[in-house]
């Protein structure tokens, strides 16, 4: 009786004498395929990305592009280095992207949330920490859209008195 109990099937099973066995989940297996690659698709805005991690030395391969030449500003680079600096386990694992819709600011956060859903997959002992970090969650802010009678989704046009 050093379980908790759940439910009232269980309170009548030990107040009646007949303890049920109650069971425990099992812990999370990493997902991988055939060639040893975690995959996960990312979102954020408009972007979609789509990514695959694989055991390496580090090196971020966004749209066949290195990801110094296709996302050119520090800041963004900077947000696609955040899962592997929470989960620490920087330069490990080669990432291999793709993202189509957004801006720049949207597909770095699609590459970012794609990584991280990918690395917990691979190794679901990291969960913990990208959970707390906020990493696995999908950013579902999208821009607002424009309303008829209006300037843009809420401005309003120039009031004129005459």
């Amino acid at each position: 009786m050093a379980d908790e109990i759940k439910s009232l099937d269980e309170l009548n099973a030990v107040a009646e004498g007949t303890e049920t066995i109650v069971e425990v989940a099992a812990p999370r297996e990493p997902v991988r395929d055939e060639l040893g690659r975690a995959y996960a698709t990312g979102k954020r805005k408009d972007a979609v990305a789509r990514v695959w991690i694989k055991p390496g030395s580090g090196k971020v391969v966004v749209n066949g592009k290195e990801m110094k030449d296709y996302f050119a500003r520090p800041v963004l680079q900077m947000i696609l280095r955040q899962p592997f600096q929470v989960a620490g386990v920087e330069d490990q694992f080669d990432v291999m992207a793709t993202v189509k819709g957004g801006g720049l600011s949207g597909q770095a956060g699609a590459v970012k949330h794609g990584v991280s859903k990918a690395l917990q997959l691979y190794d679901p002992s990291l969960r913990g920490a990208l959970k707390a970090a906020g990493f696995l969650t999908r950013d579902s802010r999208v821009v607002e859209r424009k309303k008829y009678g209006k300037a843009k989704a809420r401005k309003s046009f120039q009031f004129s008195k005459r």
